[in-house]
């Protein structure tokens, strides 16, 4: 495993993280989990990812905070300084008027709930999981930064923020003097890449890292949906409880891109699913990839693309096919 600094801070973590949006506490039981957990933290994966939104069910049966309480009891057998857990807060957890946004409220009973959840006493990295219109900027700063002071959170994170907003909230922090933002995780890979534009070199400037979800475009970079063709069984795809992102993907426009890109990944004797993990990481601005794998053998297989090296060639061949646009 390699490891990168998280942005101008001294924390490090793995180049390959562990998501938990659609597997642990959803698609995967407590036993599954645990295994999968314990798994990536033998591979050397020291950064695990969750929400407290990530749920199972739907509608009148949603539970949220599944994803979080699996991972809670799946490190529970880890040494707590040898890991890095990250969540987020933001979207809502129930119907009431304030639970949910960046409110100092929602952020202060959110994190709360969170260490409740996953059963400690920290969180090493807390995410506003989107921007907040209606809150205040600088009161969700303010609340991030008394979190941090309290010792609940060592050090925050934005998500899917733009570039302008990021930037507002480093410069609120400067102003302030407040804890300031290391992190931001947004949706990269090769069908989109439109951090590259503003997004990620902002972000370095002002002292961020990327920690990048979708890395796989939800797997069909792996090139095993077939345009013209039924998701394959087993497959994301095929899975009503956690299909619904999946499908944005599943265009024929997209399917024939993707088996385009298996092409050259073969050709140039790689596997689709470790190029499209490695591209990601040769962006000198991406200190992770969140890796949703489900089970082990997909793990191990993921995590190849570690040690992959992208050749100008390739990546000259990558710009062609999947333009920033």
């Amino acid at each position: 495993m390699k490891y990168r600094n998280l942005g101008n801070s001294g924390l490090k973590v793995s180049v390959a993280g562990l998501g938990s949006w659609l597997t642990l506490g959803n698609t995967l039981e407590q036993d599954s989990s645990s295994t999968l957990v314990h798994k990536a933290f033998e591979l050397g994966i020291n950064l695990f990812d969750t929400a407290d939104v990530y749920k199972r069910g739907k509608k009148k049966e949603v539970v949220h905070g599944v994803a979080e309480l699996a991972l809670g009891a799946s490190i529970k057998e880890l040494p707590r300084h040898c890991f890095v857990l990250a969540t987020k807060c933001f979207f809502p957890l129930s119907d009431d008027v304030n639970d949910k946004g960046l409110s100092r409220k929602h952020v202060l009973e959110a994190c709360d709930g969170s260490l409740k959840r996953l059963g400690v006493d920290y969180i090493d990295l807390y995410q506003c999981h989107r921007y907040d219109p209606e809150t205040p900027l600088l009161e969700t700063v303010r609340a991030m930064d008394h979190l941090v002071r309290q010792g609940k959170v060592l050090y925050w994170g934005t998500s899917s923020w733009t570039a302008q907003q990021i930037a507002d909230a480093v410069a609120l922090c400067e102003k302030h003097g407040l804890y300031a933002p290391i992190s931001n995780q947004p949706e990269y890979n090769l069908f989109e890449r439109g951090i590259e534009r503003d997004i990620a070199p902002v972000s370095a400037k002002l002292g961020l890292g990327q920690i990048c979800y979708s890395p796989m475009a939800q797997g069909v970079l792996s090139g095993k949906y077939l345009p013209g063709q039924p998701p394959p069984e087993g497959s994301r795809g095929a899975d009503d409880r956690v299909n619904k992102q999946v499908k944005d993907y599943l265009t024929d426009e997209k399917l024939q891109k993707a088996q385009a890109f298996k092409q050259l990944a073969e050709k140039h004797g790689m596997l689709p699913s470790n190029l499209a993990l490695a591209f990601c990481l040769q962006n000198p601005h991406v200190a992770a990839v969140l890796v949703g794998a489900r089970t082990k053998e997909q793990l191990k297989e993921n995590l190849k693309a570690v040690d992959l090296a992208v050749s100008p060639e390739v990546l000259r061949e990558l710009d062609a096919m999947f333009p920033v646009g």
